[in-house]
Formats: structure tokens, C-alpha cells, sequence
């Protein structure tokens, strides 16, 4: 456009074909005889009636965010006042116009919109407006369009986490992912996903920071509880990002949302460090921050009262840590935060509990003891039919902890049982298997290894 004018989307609110609509309705309805009228050949189409000369602009409404091609109430009186001087009769303003409320609050490119030409034009802006509305919306953490994206079993969920050394905060330590293919569950007839059984997970940390754990923020790298951790060069760690990513995506567009939502806990600082190690998301991919979503949960009264680790009401729009999240949703987080791995699978899991709570089913974690050196440190225990586990006593305290069987391990199956008091005795009877450090003191080691990796994934 030659004449290219931005303007205050204010006051644009009524759907250009709506009016049109509305007119030939408003006819109908009082048996007017339109095609017999002077004016009426201004109606005969929707390509005769744009040769009027539309201001319009595109905006998204703030209820549906659904795209508009839009104009004022202004320019509608000014298509009656040229009625009524070129051929004599007055047309009402009718109250049954589409009327939007526009969510855009910065200014619009001005377009004047006179044949079906230009309007096609705007129209095909429509789904990119759309998106880059939507986009904005939730990552904004706006709870209704979060459960859409939820509730259309269409979409592919993927949690991410990292952990940057507080040395060289250039460096990556390690990641971890968590993700639910919900499309893949839907065809198979499952739903909503088991956590234990439907997320498909990892954890990584980066062979040259082995040795590195934080210390202002302890990390935990050799504490991921749902899985096995692999060690990896720090140059193929780049890599193995956008591979899970490629692998679980769709293509880039400019009209149509991605496959792909990413999710994450302050998923500012995740997407920054992404762009840092030069991974860059497809432009359409919608990103979730679970922080954002449940503050706009509680503040818009859905979460209920709460109150802090004091005892003082939660004030509105502050946001809570992962560990607060899950402890506020009732979740038994039985393993260790700063994980990457760990923080990553609590994050996929507060956005389906926040969403659906009641038909979430807890996830049984699979949690090694602390140590900075050991990948799997822990002990076998066989359950009986009941699903009760009984782990040794420590410091005269009885450690009891009541596991259902899972079907696909079963009853009797062996476990990877956590330890809550931090250390280890072996239990009378059983072997005890110790690794990661060049020391193997028993021959289950293989079958150790084999029971996690009969975690079952989707």
C-alpha cells in the first residue's frame, strides 16, 4: 500500500461480513424487497457491496481468538449517510453485527478494502494472525486455550530441562526431557496418559561435567528417578536436542500451529539458553510455561485459597517453584529436584494434573541414592500379591512404602525401590549391587539394568 497508515485497534469491532450478512437478514426478516430498490444492486453480492470502500483492519478477538477482518461503527453510519444522499432512503444500524473485542493493544496496519480482490488479501492473513495470537495468548499461560490444546488429544507435549553450571553459566551440565505423543494415545485408546507408562523420557549429562555439581543450587545429576542417565560429549548434546525435537514435531509454517508444544518451568530462561546453543524451534511451535499457567489458574480463582510455607495467604499473581507446584497438586515427589531428567518429567507432570488432577495416576519413581559418582546405586525387593514393600529399618525408624503392581512388572517383579533416609543397607537375604564407580559386587547387575529398561515408554 502506497498510503500504508498503523492505527489504534480501539474501536475497530464490528466483522465486515457480518454486516453484509446482517443487512440481507434485517430483508428478509422485514419483507423487504432489496432488488427492486435503487441501492439494491450494492447488495446483489459481497463483491458489490465492498466496491463502497471499506476501512478495515485484522485483529483476534479476546474470547475466541479467532481472526476478524474488522471495521468501526463510524464507517458503517458513513455507508447509511451515502445511501441517504445518493438515492434517498435511510438503511437503520442494526445491533446484530459480529462484534469483537479486539486482543491486539498495539497498532494495525490500516487497509481499505474495496473489490474481492483486496479483501482475499486480507483474508489470507487471517490464520497468521490467528497464530501469532494464540502463540502469545499461551504462552501467557491463559488457562482456557492451555486446555484446548489439552483436551484435542492432537498434540505432542514435550517438557524440557537444563542445568547450567553457576561457575561458567555458559556451560551446560545437563538436560532432560519428558514427553506424550497425545495423538499416538488417542489411537490406541488410551487416555488420559499414565505417567508411568506414556511418558517418553531421558537424561543426559554431559561427559566433560561429570564432575561438576553446583553448589549455591545443589544439582543432582546422578539422581534421575525414571530412568537410566547417559553421558554424552558436550558437541553432541546440541544434536540429540534437535533430534527428540525433529522426531516429535511437524513442519514449519506462518498459518498453521506445529504439532509440537513445548513445556517448561520459567520457559523464558529455557528458550534462551536454547537459542544460546543455536537450537532454534520452529516458529510455530506454542510454548507452555506451567509457572505462568498456574499462577493464572490461582489468581483467576481456580486453584482455591493457598497459603505459603508461613502460613500467609498466597498474595495474586506470584508464582510458585516446581516443588511447590507438585506439593500444592498433593503429589509425594519422592526424588531429587535440580535434575534435570527429574525436573523435566515434574514439569509435563503439573501441566496434565493442573489440567485433569482427578484421572492422573501418581508416577512410582525409580530413585538411586545420592552420590555424586553413582548412576544406579540401590537394591532389589521382591513385593508380595498385596503390592507391600518393606525396606529396611534406619535410625530405629521403620521405612515402609506401599507400591500397587504395575502390569508390567507384575507381582513379584523386581523394583527399583527408593531410599528416603539417604543411604543404603542391604537387605538380609538379597543381593545388594553396587555401581559406577568400577565396583561390582554382585551378579544381578544385569538384571538391574534389565528391569529398567523394561520402563514401558511411549
Amino acid at each position: 500500500m502506497s498510503d500504508f497508515t498503523l492505527v489504534d485497534p480501539g474501536g475497530w469491532e464490528y466483522d465486515l461480513q457480518s454486516v453484509y450478512s446482517a443487512y440481507m437478514s434485517h430483508f428478509q426478516l422485514h419483507n423487504i424487497l432489496w432488488y427492486e430498490k435503487t441501492w439494491g444492486h450494492l447488495f446483489e453480492t459481497f463483491d458489490l457491496f465492498l466496491s463502497c470502500s471499506w476501512p478495515v483492519i485484522v485483529v483476534t478477538d479476546t474470547w475466541t481468538s479467532k481472526a476478524h477482518i474488522v471495521t468501526r461503527q463510524s464507517h458503517i453510519q458513513t455507508f447509511i449517510k451515502m445511501i441517504r444522499t445518493r438515492f434517498g432512503e435511510t438503511l437503520p444500524l442494526l445491533d446484530n453485527f459480529l462484534r469483537i473485542t479486539p486482543y491486539e493493544t498495539s497498532t494495525r496496519p490500516l487497509r481499505t478494502i474495496s473489490d474481492m480482490l483486496t479483501y482475499r488479501k486480507a483474508h489470507s492473513t487471517l490464520s497468521g494472525a490467528a497464530l501469532v495470537s494464540l502463540k502469545t495468548r499461551i504462552r501467557a499461560g491463559e488457562p482456557k486455550f492451555i486446555q484446548q490444546l489439552w483436551n484435542s488429544r492432537e498434540k505432542t507435549f514435550l517438557a524440557m530441562s537444563f542445568e547450567w553450571s553457576e561457575r561458567n553459566t555458559s556451560s551446560c551440565l545437563e538436560w532432560g526431557y519428558a514427553a506424550v505423543r497425545c495423538s499416538h494415545l488417542d489411537v490406541l485408546g488410551i487416555w488420559p496418559p499414565d505417567p508411568n507408562e506414556n511418558y517418553r523420557r531421558g537424561h543426559y549429562v554431559v561427559q566433560e561435567y561429570t564432575h561438576v555439581q553446583n553448589k549455591h543450587c545443589p544439582t543432582f545429576p546422578w539422581e534421575y528417578a525414571f530412568g537410566s542417565t547417559q553421558v554424552l560429549p558436550k558437541v553432541k548434546l546440541p544434536l540429540v536436542i534437535h533430534a527428540v525435537i525433529s522426531s516429535l514435531g511437524s513442519p514449519d509454517s506462518d498459518t498453521r500451529a506445529n504439532d509440537l508444544i513445548i513445556v517448561a518451568h520459567g520457559a523464558h530462561n529455557v528458550i534462551k539458553r536454547m537459542a544460546e546453543m543455536g537450537i532454534k524451534l520452529p516458529s510455530n511451535v506454542h510454548v507452555i510455561d506451567t509457572a505462568s499457567f498456574e499462577r493464572e489458574l490461582f489468581s483467576s480463582g481456580h486453584r482455591g485459597p493457598m497459603v505459603d510455607s508461613y502460613g500467609k495467604p498466597r498474595a495474586p499473581k506470584t508464582t510458585i517453584s516446581l516443588p511447590a507446584a507438585l506439593t500444592s497438586l498433593g503429589v509425594d515427589a519422592r526424588w531429587s529436584f535440580h535434575n534435570s531428567g527429574n525436573d523435566a518429567f515434574s514439569c509435563l507432570l503439573i501441566l496434565q494434573m493442573l489440567i485433569d488432577r482427578d484421572n492422573t495416576k501418581p508416577p512410582i519413581p525409580v530413585v538411586p541414592r545420592r552420590g555424586r559418582n553413582l548412576e544406579i546405586d540401590t537394591f532389589r525387593a521382591r513385593t508380595s500379591s498385596t503390592g507391600t514393600m518393606n525396606i529396611p529399618t534406619q535410625n530405629s525408624l521403620p521405612v515402609i512404602s506401599t507400591i500397587a503392581p504395575s502390569p508390567s512388572w507384575g507381582a513379584g517383579g523386581s523394583y527399583l525401590t527408593p531410599n528416603e533416609f539417604g543411604s543404603l543397607r542391604r537387605t538380609p537375604g538379597r543381593p545388594h549391587t553396587f555401581y559406577g564407580s568400577g565396583v561390582n559386587r554382585s551378579s544381578s547387575t544385569g538384571d538391574l539394568l534389565g528391569s529398567m529398561q523394561n520402563l514401558r515408554t511411549s
